[in-house]
């Protein structure tokens, strides 16, 4: 395994990140398994852990603590905070607005409960789960800055922040003399690659390290989905509209000949892809079962050369995005409708 340097920040990870996110309710809920798995990733050189206290409403991060018992100090462990917890974790409102988000108030409370879950005593990266408009970066950074001064975070990262936020986040840092943010987690793959115009730029100018999630678009990528063929998987009973996307089917189904004249699997081509990219640092890896995990490390070792990097390029043009993934973040502008339309101005009666 070639570890890479995470940004800055002299932390050395794997190029493949095991995501924990299908560890629990929401994927296998055998924890014994989950936790052979997990060990399993380890004993193959990957050193790089990332699950969130939202998957499987903490199930995840209590699978992971599980897994490090006795191997803590040989890995990199990160998890993500910003959504409430629901009723699953006993003490957490899921009516309480406040618990939630990136303010201050619930930033200290959800470390501690991640600890917790986790086993541990500190997090190698805390990242923020998805930016949060009603508060501000200052009073998120504040928080996070005093979170590392006491030992519980060592460096802290975003996830699914636009570009111009990561830029603003980092001159709020310098002006006010807080912690910066020190990775990026945005999805990108062969079919999701509007990162490429801005924000994997934006790292690399301000040296962050990037963990991106979703390498195969989710699951789209492993040629287990065929344009007019009935898929029949764990991802499938879910009604994800990216995985039935034409535009997305099309490009799987002249992407599948490329990987089979390149002699490699599409799963394969698909995770050599994303790591190939010099902003890249991970590429985060979602196994439900052991014998995905064991696919995927068959291939951990593929480079993609020049050609075949540019048949891709004929496939899916850099910086472009083939339909979009069910879990990509709109901003409150997109979503909200209020935002992007002016409201009439009502004439007052004669």
């Amino acid at each position: 395994m070639h570890y890479r340097t995470l940004g800055r920040t002299g932390i050395k990870v794997s190029p493949y990140a095991l995501g924990a996110m299908m560890f629990g309710a929401a994927g296998n809920p055998d924890h014994e398994d989950s936790v052979k798995i997990i060990h399993r990733a380890f004993d193959a050189g990957i050193n790089f852990v990332d699950t969130a206290d939202v998957y499987s409403a903490g199930e995840s991060e209590r699978i992971v603590g599980k897994a490090l018992r006795g191997r803590r100090d040989s890995v990199v462990l990160a998890t993500k905070v910003r959504f409430g917890q629901g009723e699953r974790l006993g003490s957490v409102d899921p009516h309480d607005p406040n618990q939630l988000g990136a303010s201050r108030r619930w930033l200290i409370r959800a470390v501690e409960d991640s600890l917790h879950r986790l086993q541990t005593d500190y997090i190698d990266l805390l990242q923020i789960h998805q930016p949060d408009p009603d508060t501000d970066l200052e009073e998120t950074l504040a928080a996070l800055t005093d979170l590392i001064r006491s030992g519980k975070v060592r460096t802290i990262g975003t996830s699914s922040l636009p570009a111009s936020e990561m830029v603003e986040a980092q001159w709020v840092s310098q002006r006010r003399g807080l912690a910066r943010f020190r990775t990026e987690q945005p999805a990108y793959s062969i079919l999701s690659r509007g990162i490429e115009r801005e924000v994997l730029p934006v790292a690399q100018q301000y040296g962050l390290g990037t963990l991106v999630w979703s390498p195969l678009a989710g699951g789209l990528l492993t040629g287990r989905y065929r344009k007019g063929e009935q898929a029949q998987t764990h991802r499938s009973r879910f009604g994800f509209s990216h995985l039935t996307d034409e535009r997305r089917l099309d490009a799987v189904e002249a992407l599948l000949p490329l990987a089979q004249s390149s002699g490699v699997s599409l799963t394969h081509l698909a995770l050599a892809f994303a790591i190939s990219h010099p902003g890249v640092t991970s590429a985060i890896i979602g196994p439900r079962t052991m014998d995905q995990l064991e696919d995927i490390l068959a291939g951990a070792d593929t480079a993609l050369d020049e050609q075949t990097l540019d048949a891709i390029d004929e496939i899916v043009p850099p910086g472009t995005d083939v339909g979009r993934l069910d879990m990509a973040y709109d901003p409150p502008a997109i979503r909200q409708q209020h935002l992007r339309r002016r409201r009439p101005v009502e004439r007052a009666a004669a």
